[in-house]
């Protein structure tokens, strides 16, 4: 899984990769599971998750013996990252939200802006799927919201390790990879 994974992508994926995967895949399950209810079409990706969810688990947590504190430290940052992409996927849909209510707006009306169906906008604010950069530009231009409450700018820690390797291998001693408080 990459960072903010569209829902249509999960048909894609064979297998969780770690446990940033884990964390990621279970809690869209869960929140998959809440919007069935209103949209049917749904229920295969949660399916899908839950397989990869237990593949995963049975290959790297069935065996309690051979669990390492290693395994156990990536899997408590793991959900600290989730828990702060939840923060702020939470904070910007409360902002979105209070700004629709100031137009006398709702999630609807913000879709016919962005030219997105209801159902999609319901995933969109729920962090399901992702805001396009232009759906995000657009929201900024309208309503005024700030662009660091709308952009996530936190880096899954591969990512962050390439970026730190390549400054060192530059041998720019002034660059460096600003860090970002885990709410």
């Amino acid at each position: 899984m990459r960072d903010l994974i569209e829902i249509k992508e999960i048909e894609h994926i064979d297998r969780l990769e770690n446990e940033y995967d884990l964390q990621k895949a279970s809690l869209l399950e869960r929140k998959l599971r809440l919007m069935i209810k209103d949209d049917p079409t749904l229920k295969p990706f949660r399916q899908k998750l839950r397989k990869l969810i237990k593949a995963y688990e049975n290959s790297n947590w069935s065996d309690l013996q051979s669990i390492s504190d290693e395994q156990i430290v990536e899997s408590d940052k793991a959900e600290k990252i989730i828990n702060f992409e939840q923060q702020f996927i939470n904070k910007r849909k409360e902002t979105i939200r209070k700004k629709l209510k100031d137009f006398d707006m709702n999630q609807q009306d913000l879709g016919i802006l962005l030219g997105h169906p209801k159902s999609y906008m319901s995933e969109l604010m729920n962090g399901i799927s992702q805001f396009t950069m232009k759906d995000l530009v657009i929201i900024h231009r309208i309503f005024g919201i700030s662009l660091k409450t709308l952009i996530p700018i936190y880096l899954q820690d591969e990512t962050s390790i390439k970026i730190k390797e390549s400054i060192r291998k530059l041998n720019k001693p002034k660059l460096k990879l600003k860090k970002i408080e885990w709410a």
